[in-house]
């Protein structure tokens, strides 16, 4: 949890053109955490944006890991952004639910002798997500904006960016086509932690 007193600050803003779309790149800092916005068009104008708050994942956004859907997500995000013609992309560092990168491989190696995400995250002595959005919501306040499109399949954000007195206005389901590899991965997500399919 952030210290509400801590203050953000914008690190960088640089133009971005990427495969999807021009975007501008936006750093983030508050009390050692960080984070990057990727945003499209004009945010002031017009309704709520489209928003994704997106959790780094190492092995799904980098290596097309077939074993979450991380990766599918990202891009679903940002093709959809791209096709709206605005919106925001925010991108944290919490690798592996908040366990890290390392603990999250020790992660697989149990969910390889049996162990479902949840479990394998609480037999290495690590609540099942320790993942915060105020960093987000802080965000999405700097940026101007109080109404937002979510989307996202994770109630926790939607309570985290109302808490920081942003409205989400619609939750836009974020539904990628499954694969045999991810079924297992996707049903914990549903039935242990809530997510909603």
């Amino acid at each position: 949890m952030l210290p509400p007193t801590t203050e953000l600050r914008k690190v960088a803003d640089a133009d971005f053109p990427s495969r999807y779309g021009h975007f501008r790149i936006l750093g983030f800092e508050c009390a050692g955490e960080e984070a990057v916005a990727l945003t499209m068009g004009d945010l002031a104008q017009g309704p709520p944006p489209l928003v994704r708050i997106h959790s780094q994942c190492l092995t799904g956004d980098v290596f097309h890991s077939a074993r979450c859907d991380c990766g599918a997500q990202l891009e679903l995000a940002l093709e959809t952004i791209a096709a709206e013609g605005r919106g925001v992309l925010l991108y944290e560092q919490q690798e592996g639910r908040g366990i890290g990168l390392l603990n999250k491989l020790r992660a697989y190696e149990l969910q390889d002798a049996g162990a479902d995400t949840v479990e394998a995250n609480e037999q290495l002595g690590f609540a099942a997500d320790l993942r915060g959005y105020e960093l987000p919501g802080r965000i999405l306040c700097f940026l101007g904006l109080h109404a937002v499109r979510l989307m996202s399949n994770n109630p926790q954000k939607i309570h985290a960016l109302e808490k920081a007195g942003v409205t989400v206005s619609e939750r836009v389901p974020s539904i990628v086509d499954p694969v045999a590899s991810s079924s297992d991965y996707l049903r914990t997500k549903r039935d242990k932690m809530g997510h909603l399919f």
